[in-house]
């Protein structure tokens, strides 16, 4: 993995200077401390740095075609470049290097644009063809590999900006940090920010399975941009999901698809390590890693310092079963607590789920033990129900048809103003059931999510949001969705939303990477996804037992209970450590004058229900959507301090965190180029 960085003068007139790009490489050096590459041409420069994995000699970016006429700038690993390879090679092309991204600018000569859909792999990256004058911005299927963009006209022209981190966006001093509403209301939609907008003003996230053209018809034009969608998820109607002949057979199948995906991401110049929790995805993951390296893999844990939510002795009990020797990474509240400034400068986003921090300070292990790799179970859940709420839906679903839907909509009614959100609520949550395609899991649990924002929101960010529907952000076709099994319409909006808006990123790249680590998902290669969408979704739930398929897979590999241990999802502590310490910036973050200075919550609302729910039991739901709602708050209250005004507290901002010099008045452009002038 690495970063990359880009800026190309739509109207092809300046020139980018080296310390523009340098600076921005600087800012992402954690992504890749291993080397870094430049390209300037007339009106375009772009930067990169190297996390070497495959090619460790001769992987240098930018990589070119024969001729250098296409070049690429690439983040990422192509699963199935060696097969590519040798297809290139007998096409007549010659490649020089060992590294998967020299195939790039030889498929872009024989594939054009259909090449995206061919590739295997976790990626985004930059593609010029000098000759045609054409730009190409490309990422991965599911959205493992992070890519933002914007457009700007300081400096005396229309540029676009492009990088892995929207602080090389910022680290260049042209774009002026603004927040974007939509990208706030995200966080408390979904806890996930998955675009196409961030939390900033005019910084688009590129959506997974789509590639952005940046292509000028005539010289001396402005560069026209375009956006195009190269995969989506789809799925069988309602009733025509394949069954399997037997479960059996269904059972080999799956596991020979997994256990490939395994092999290709084990495929590396450099030992790859695997992350283990005790369930029973990253143990199927370290277990058939082990079976194919004929050794363990290292494998790194999370010891959470609360015996409730603690998994080390399941790990270890996979640990030994497989004779691994795991390393331990403790974490309370005191590392939370710490770290969470850091770990929102990593994410730019606001975070309210205080695992990231764990699993940021695991991946700090994995750095400090010398590893770049870890395999990581992460897209189970997703496409084989695995979430709690799956059960939930199932449970209601038999009420509704016990009722005749009555009973369902009369406890949802009554749920919500026991949360103190009332009918606002209830109302606004029914207008997004057929932009989400119909009635689903991944909503209903999600609801309960959203409707804090009833409770918190002041009245101008209301009224700002209130004709948005997060949902038409990333709707399929509704033709086709409505055709789909309510299970695959929930595994849709997981794997469109939660995957690549928090699991991917905020939990995944964002915190991985910041320690300079890359991760690997068996379970978003492209072949499994396919396996498994077409099933029968009692495959993936059967009665109340999530993943099934899976766990029947897991019998071989793993000791039965493990293979059948019920899921637990990774939480470190909550228990309103933030909110009961009283710490100094969290009164200030907090404060009237703090939160009227954001503009986006109720300053009244927030001192009413930062009292009120200590009233309430521990053991409740309505204590934890409370105190989740308020960490959120203060989660968006702190980012806007680190990025956009750094006056709420007594704190510094993400500059100085990331070690980003303020000061932008030696990034001066070059003396402007004659119009005529061609990117």
């Amino acid at each position: 993995m690495c970063g990359i960085f880009g800026i190309i003068d739509l109207k092809g007139r300046r020139t980018v200077p080296a310390s523009v790009l340098r600076r921005a490489a600087d800012t992402m050096h954690h992504r890749g401390p291993d080397e870094d590459g430049y390209l300037q041409r007339p009106g375009l420069g772009f930067a990169s740095r190297r996390l070497s994995i495959v090619g460790l000699a001769d992987g240098q970016q930018p990589m070119f075609n024969e001729d250098k006429s296409v070049s690429v700038v690439f983040n990422g690993e192509i699963y199935d470049h060696d097969d590519w390879r040798r297809e290139l090679t007998a096409q007549g092309h010659t490649l020089r290097t060992h590294c998967d991204t020299e195939i790039l600018p030889h498929m872009w000569e024989e594939y054009r644009e259909d090449m995206f859909a061919k590739l295997n792999g976790q990626f985004a990256f930059t593609l010029f063809d000098e000759r045609k004058q054409k730009f190409i911005l490309a990422r991965d299927r599911f959205g493992i590999c992070p890519l933002y963009w914007t457009r700007t006209t300081r400096f005396g022209t229309d540029w676009l900006i492009f990088g892995s981190e929207i602080k090389t966006l910022l680290a260049t001093g042209m774009i002026e940090p603004k927040p974007d509403r939509r990208g706030i209301d995200a966080v408390f939609n979904f806890l996930a920010v998955a675009g196409p907008f961030s939390c900033f003003d005019g910084i688009n996230i590129l959506p997974p399975g789509t590639f952005l053209k940046i292509a000028r018809e005539r010289p001396g034009e402005t560069a026209k941009i375009s956006e195009h969608t190269y995969w989506s998820m789809d799925f069988p109607d309602k009733g025509m999901e394949a069954r399997g002949q037997d479960e059996q057979t269904l059972v080999k199948e799956f596991e020979s698809v997994l256990y490939a995906a395994v092999k290709r991401r084990l495929r590396a110049d450099v030992p790859v390590a695997s992350y283990l929790s005790g369930g029973v995805d990253s143990s199927t993951v370290v277990a058939m890693a082990r079976d194919i390296l004929g050794a363990a893999p290292a494998t790194f844990t999370v010891k959470i310092r609360d015996p409730k939510l603690d998994e080390t002795e399941q790990a270890a009990q996979i640990s030994r079963h497989l004779n691994a020797d795991p390393y331990i990474v403790p974490c309370g509240s005191e590392e939370i607590v710490s770290n969470y400034q850091r770990l929102l400068v990593a994410t730019e986003a606001p975070v309210t789920d205080t695992s990231c921090t764990a699993l940021m300070l695991l991946a700090g292990k994995v750095h400090d033990e010398g590893f770049k790799v870890a395999l990581t179970g992460e897209g189970s859940d997703e496409w084989l129900a695995g979430y709690p709420w799956y059960k939930i839906d199932r449970v209601f679903e038999w009420l509704g048809a016990v009722s005749g839907g009555a009973l369902h909509t009369a406890v949802k009614k009554r749920f919500f103003n026991w949360l103190g959100c009332g009918e606002d609520a209830v109302a606004y949550l029914e207008k997004c059931i057929p932009t989400a395609g119909g009635p689903h899991a991944f909503q209903r649990f999600y609801d309960l999510l959203g409707a804090s924002r009833f409770r918190f929101y002041s009245p101008d960010m209301l009224s700002d949001l209130a004709d948005h529907d997060p949902y038409t952000d990333f709707a399929p076709d509704l033709g086709r969705a409505e055709r789909w099994h309510p299970v695959n319409r929930a595994i849709y909006w997981a794997g469109r939303i939660h995957l690549p808006g928090q699991l991917l990123s905020l939990k995944g790249d964002r915190i991985a990477m910041s320690q300079s680590v890359e991760m690997r998902y068996p379970f978003l290669d492209n072949n499994v996804f396919d396996f498994l969408s077409g099933l029968d979704p009692n495959w993936k739930i059967k009665g109340l037992k999530e993943k099934y398929l899976l766990r029947r897979v897991a019998e071989k590999w793993l000791p039965k209970q493990v293979a059948w241990r019920p899921k637990a999802m990774f939480r470190a502590p909550l228990d309103g450590f933030f909110l009961q310490q009283r710490l100094p910036y969290v009164d200030e973050l907090l404060s009237e004058a703090s939160l009227k200075k954001s503009g986006y919550f109720d300053p009244q609302a927030v001192a009413l229900w930062r009292t009120k729910y200590r009233e309430l039991s521990p053991r409740f739901y309505q204590r934890s959507s409370m105190e989740l709602g308020l960490v959120a708050v203060l989660a968006t209250q702190l980012w806007h301090h680190t990025f956009i005004d750094p006056s709420l507290a007594s704190l510094p901002d993400w500059r100085t965190l990331a070690g980003v010099d303020k000061d932008t008045r030696d990034l001066g452009f070059a003396m402007q180029m004659p119009e005529s002038a061609a990117v």
